[in-house]
């Protein structure tokens, strides 16, 4: 399994099963072959056909299920985006029919193959060809539903963004318009890739910085922890959960000035909420828009407008990351 969470970058399109079967069969009509006589020129057709069309749908099945995220224990992070869009049981249940199917035209193939070998004249080698078509065709039409489901699971996954399970990854929290955005901006090496999220009113940032040749991961999630944990529907709070098995750092914005819109009151409600839903990560408390107030406190204070105190804030962001199990890990390998 890729340490990369593609969404549906890497799963093809999937083919209902009467365009799987039309494919398979249309590929396998073209093939001539020739024989030493009518019987031989019958059967090593009757075989290539077989094998073509067998070929094609057991690979075809087979490369489904193995294009779609690992839904195994250890890989929690894409099982429960994928649990929220679609039910991890129902899509495990989908791709153990497509694998199911994969295996059983395989053991057709194997069998009807035998039987075109051995028959004796045309009539017998076209009847063992035309059993063979006849239960792949029944065998495909029974996972008509499982491909359906596929395909549409396929599509929900289609714009999760692409992160990196392996790198050290910095989440950043707080209202809307406490300078997250601004923040991501100043600590990343290029402008972020805004991508879409389904559990967020915008798409989420994603980021990366260096620091010699450490590279590291920032994400920002508007709309997604700005809200107390109690006050989040269920898809919401699977959401979260998702990130929790992807931050290994987070930085908690807020906003003394209270020009975002909202009481430093309610931030610091929102940041118990946080600490209560990622509890055990380490968390930076950082004040932002010292341009505008600086309140007498002990957290970091910085400008992510002006640049002021990001230089310390990003040297404890990577304090931070390299003693993570991720960081040690890659410089193990």
């Amino acid at each position: 399994m890729s340490n990369v969470s593609h969404g549906s970058q890497h799963i093809p399109t999937i083919l209902t099963s009467s365009e799987l079967l039309d494919k398979a069969f249309k590929r396998a009509s073209k093939i001539k072959k020739k024989g030493s006589d009518r019987t031989d020129t019958a059967r090593k057709n009757a075989v290539a056909r077989i094998t073509t069309s067998g070929d094609i749908v057991s690979g075809t099945l087979g490369n489904y299920v193995k294009s779609f995220p690992s839904l195994e224990k250890g890989e929690e992070f894409n099982s429960e985006l994928i649990d929220v869009l679609v039910g991890i049981d129902a899509l495990k249940k989908s791709l153990g029919a497509l694998d199911w199917c994969s295996k059983k035209a395989r053991e057709l193939e194997r069998i009807y193959l035998g039987k075109v070998k051995k028959a004796s004249d045309v009539s017998k080698v076209h009847q063992g060809r035309n059993e063979y078509y006849g239960r792949l065709s029944s065998l495909v039409n029974r996972i008509k539903k499982d491909l359906e489901f596929v395909s549409k699971a396929r599509n929900e996954l289609r714009n999760l963004p692409v992160v990196d399970l392996a790198l050290p990854t910095v989440v950043i929290a707080g209202y809307p318009n406490v300078g997250k955005s601004q923040l991501v901006e100043r600590i990343s090496s290029a402008k972020p890739i805004i991508a879409p999220y389904p559990f967020t009113t915008k798409g989420i940032g994603i980021g990366h910085f260096r620091e010699g040749w450490h590279t590291y991961q920032v994400v920002d999630t508007p709309g997604l922890l700005d809200r107390r944990l109690e006050e989040r529907n269920r898809i919401e709070r699977q959401a979260v959960l998702a990130l929790k098995y992807l931050a290994d750092v987070i930085v908690f914005v807020l906003d003394p000035s209270e020009t975002s819109g909202y009481r430093m009151e309610d931030q610091l409600s929102l940041l118990e909420s946080v600490k209560k839903g990622f509890e055990g990560l380490p968390m930076i408390e950082v004040e932002n828009k010292i341009d505008v107030v600086k309140m007498d406190s002990e957290r970091m204070k910085i400008s992510a407008l002006s640049g002021e105190g990001m230089e310390n804030l990003i040297a404890e962001i990577t304090s931070l990351l390299r003693n993570t199990k991720k960081e040690v890990e890659r410089v193990l390998r």
